[in-house]
């Protein structure tokens, strides 16, 4: 904390200023703080489990052989120097095979994976030219659809390539000089490799024209577009649509929803009018940006000297045991995850923190119940759905199988390859299977938690769930504010300003009447200005439109936490700790548990294309509450003072 400043004039700085001015963001992280603290824990103890199978002599097609083989294979520096470009080149054999629009389009279509994920974990961007979601239909709850997303930037987002201000430019000529460094260590002469970035990066840009922003992504009411097989063809011609989908292991799929169409028909007719060599360099380029992390040491400095220092500001790699644990859990994630919990997670945890969710489900329903504006037929749809949704702690009820992945020791990007077309094959294999609800969109050693929209149901992992998120030994006002903040926020996004288009069911459907959907915009039209105030940088505000969602969980899920905090005294007065009321406790509890240094770049990025608003922000949403203004005697003409009128409660 720093006393020095008053609470109601900055109170981020008031609870974490001392933090603030000591922290010192390492050189290989673009970010320091909680979240960076508990992911290392949990980084560490996964090493101890990777590590171990890798000495094992484990049967082969275990679990365990499989983890050991993948982590060793990808330690394996001096194995992966000697392969030199020999693992990949296969890939670019193919890729330089190409000799027609039909195997261009079979090209396309076979590099696609299950790697985005629109809802859920919103990750949005793939290096392959789409990316399919496998997941609820949206329009009926009771089959799987297949989702195609927008993809095959090397940048970030279409905003790199399109804006001219900021430093956009800069990065355009730096991005540039990226390629061609990949292009010469890939064997091509100085100067062609100079020429073959230009005409990538301007068929990159030609790509980023008929993507959709990140505000146009997240709004899902725009993104229902059901499409079915003959669509493709009039919707999105200049593909060869056949060739794409049996390559992509698609073509008996007779429903599709396609995210953004404007970049499925964009790519379409750039696949007729662009030249073949073209499309050929370019995708040598992508096949080389993704194989980067896999290749000599060359590679791997080249592709962090672009993405991790002039994207993000970061000076030093990650060491590569940190990288290796990464990599193995994108490949086996719930293999490592069994492992994890059985050692690492108490069942006693797990049963008080879904005490604490059935605590806060009840504050958010009494919360429904005490709503003025809304009628009844929209409340009893809002309890409705509070009450069927499906919340998971720690793990999942069922594991997932990794059975018939082939992992071979030596074979670092064969086996991660290998990994990606294994889930590929999965996420295809589920949409013959009717949703499962308990699923899990996480892995249980995630540091992080997730609302799952299309399946009205919330997923904690475990490795979210140690201290300063969960502290077993904390005050009730300490865990309320911290883990309970979080689950009030992932209940709060079944009820956002996206949550509240799916009913009890998932469906995206309308249950609002209009007066009541019309209060609701209004409420959050308000936060929008509210955080479209903040400026991180004099040119780059935070976007209220942008971050309306999170920012929405974040105002309901503190109350809910709040309320479900002052039900769980009983009526007794909180205990005072070092000098701090509960009221206090909790507050402060709240916005110690944001304190977080980045560096400007990532910040800058995370500002452009992050759903959520900067931590340093997204701890002021306590403005919005009454109970935080006597807890710190916040007083008009203090700068975050709010008058009762101007205090925005969406529920």
């Amino acid at each position: 904390m720093d006393r020095s400043v008053a609470p109601g004039d900055e109170f981020y700085d008031f609870a974490n200023g001392a933090w603030q001015a000591q922290a010192v963001v390492p050189p290989e992280r673009s970010h320091v703080g909680p979240v960076l603290s508990v992911q290392e824990l949990v980084a560490a103890r996964v090493r101890a489990i990777d590590e171990e199978a890798a000495r094992a002599a484990a049967p082969p097609g275990s679990e365990v052989q499989q983890i050991g083989d993948f982590y060793a294979s990808f330690m394996d520096e001096e194995g992966i120097e000697a392969r030199g470009l020999a693992p990949l080149r296969p890939t670019l054999d193919r890729i330089a095979a190409i000799g027609d629009r039909r195997a261009l389009a079979a090209e396309l279509g076979g590099s696609i994976r299950a790697d985005v994920d629109a809802l859920n974990a919103t990750d949005l961007a793939t290096g392959n030219v789409l990316g399919l979601w496998v997941e609820q239909d949206l329009n009926v709850p009771a089959r799987n659809a297949a989702y195609l997303l927008q993809g095959g930037l090397g940048l970030p987002d279409r905003s790199y390539y399109l804006e001219e201000g900021g430093n956009f430019p800069e990065l355009r000529v730096r991005y540039r000089a990226h390629l061609a460094a990949m292009f010469r260590l890939s064997g091509v002469p100085a100067a062609e490799a100079e020429s073959r970035a230009g005409r990538v990066l301007d068929h990159e840009t030609r790509i980023a024209r008929s993507h959709a922003t990140r505000g146009e992504t997240f709004d899902v009411a725009r993104a229902n577009n059901p499409w079915g097989r003959s669509d493709f063809d009039v919707r999105a011609p200049g593909m060869d649509w056949s060739a794409f989908l049996g390559a992509a292991g698609l073509d008996r799929q007779a429903a599709f929803i396609v995210w953004h169409p404007a970049a499925l028909a964009g790519l379409a007719a750039l696949a007729r009018s662009e030249p073949l060599d073209t499309w050929k360099e370019y995708l040598a380029a992508r096949a080389l940006e993704q194989a980067a992390p896999f290749l000599p040491r060359a590679f791997v400095e080249e592709d962090f000297r672009f993405h991790g220092t002039e994207l993000k500001g970061t000076t030093r790699m990650l060491p590569r045991w940190q990288r290796a644990v990464a990599e193995t859990d994108l490949a086996l994630g719930e293999a490592v995850g069994k492992i994890y919990v059985a050692r690492h997670f108490p069942p006693e945890a797990r049963q008080e923190i879904q005490g604490m969710v059935d605590r806060i489900v009840a504050a958010f329903d009494r919360r429904i119940q005490a709503l003025g504006w809304m009628t009844p037929a929209t409340r009893a749809q809002a309890r409705a759905k509070l009450a069927a949704m499906r919340v998971g702690v720690a793990y999942p009820d069922a594991w997932s199988s990794h059975a018939g992945l082939h992992v071979e020791r030596g074979d670092a990007l064969g086996n991660r390859e290998r990994a990606l077309l294994f889930a590929y094959r999965q996420a295809l294999a589920m949409l013959s299977l009717p949703p499962d609800r308990g699923g899990w969109a996480m892995l249980p050693q995630t540091v992080n938690a997730v609302n799952l929209p299309v399946r009205n149901a919330l997923n904690f992992p475990a490795g979210y769930l140690e201290s300063p998120f969960y502290d077993r030994d904390a005050s009730l006002a300490v865990k309320y504010a911290t883990i309970g903040a979080t689950i009030g926020h992932e209940v709060s996004h079944g009820f956002d300003d996206q949550g509240a288009l799916f009913d009890a069911t998932g469906r995206l459907a309308n249950w609002w009447t209009p007066d009541d959907m019309r209060h609701f915009a209004a409420a959050g039209d308000r936060l929008v200005v509210q955080y479209d105030a903040y400026r991180p940088f004099p040119d780059l505000p935070v976007n209220g439109k942008l971050t309306l969602s999170e920012n929405i969980a974040d105002l309901a899920g503190v109350a809910a936490a709040y309320d479900a905090w002052r039900d769980a005294l009983g009526g007794v007065t909180a205990p005072v700790l070092d000098g701090l009321s509960g009221e206090q406790q909790f507050f402060l509890a709240y916005a110690q548990s944001f304190r977080e240094k980045e560096r400007d770049k990532a910040l800058r990025e995370g500002i452009l294309t992050d759903g959520h608003a900067p931590p340093r922000y997204r701890a002021l949403t306590v403005r919005n509450l009454d109970a935080w203004y006597p807890a710190f005697d916040v007083r008009p003409g203090q700068t975050l003072h709010l008058a009762p009128a101007d205090r925005v409660r969406v529920w």
